[in-house]
């Protein structure tokens, strides 16, 4: 299994303190034998959790300049018509895909193009489900304008325990489609916004692939 980079130092700050833990246990703590096999166990599980959050799977390129794909990987908590305030300044069609813990929190460019627009925004740390977390959390905003002319944005959104959010997008940079764009660490959501006369591909609640499952198509 493949564990992306930006796991490398919270793995092994992780796997440290586990390690730790245990040790202390197992020196201060009088326990049975059975007692001790159920630490160093709860520990390596605890760390196969921790690892397997920043696994990175391989999946085909797929491009299509007329389609939308998803983001990342999760389930489609909102999809309706916005005002959209921070680049365009005007009502788009807004989906939501929130990431649970189990979920690949790898973030993959939805459309192909230059990078126009990026900005991060420090915030609060509201489950990301809920509804003002796209306003309030902190984020980060990219905004991609395709061949077409047509600027697509989307925004990491930091969840209840996300603390972290890593963006590879640069303004003036060509974006190609389905490559990686960022990380979030554990548990978060991406907002996409597109024209209102998108069509609509995801209905709410239906789980999507990151970089696999198309949801809009671009007129």
């Amino acid at each position: 299994m493949k564990i992306n980079k930006e796991g490398s130092g919270t793995i092994l700050s992780v796997s440290t303190v586990l390690a730790l833990i245990a040790a202390l246990l197992t020196a201060f703590v009088p326990m049975s034998q059975a007692g001790l096999i159920a630490v160093w166990v709860a520990t390596l599980i605890l760390l196969a959790i921790v690892v397997a959050f920043f696994r990175e799977p391989k999946r085909p390129h797929v491009t299509d300049p007329d389609l939308v794909y998803a983001p990342c990987d999760g389930k489609v908590v909102v999809c309706e018509d916005i005002m959209e305030t921070e680049v365009k300044g005007e009502k788009m069609m807004q989906i939501s895909i929130f990431m649970s813990l189990f979920n690949v929190h790898i973030n993959w460019f939805p459309v192909g193009g230059k990078v126009v627009y990026k900005e991060y925004h420090p915030g609060k740390f509201l489950v990301a489900m809920h509804p003002k977390s796209s306003d309030d959390n902190e984020r980060m905003t990219v905004g991609v304008e395709t061949a077409k002319g047509i600027t697509v944005i989307f925004r990491q959104v930091a969840g209840l325990i996300a603390r972290r959010i890593v963006s590879y997008a640069k303004v003036g940079d060509q974006a190609t489609q389905n490559f990686k764009s960022g990380f979030i660490k554990f548990g978060s959501r991406v907002d996409i916004y597109l024209p209102l006369d998108s069509e609509i591909l995801v209905g709410l609640n239906q789980k999507v692939v990151g970089s696999q499952t198309p949801i809009a198509r671009l007129k």
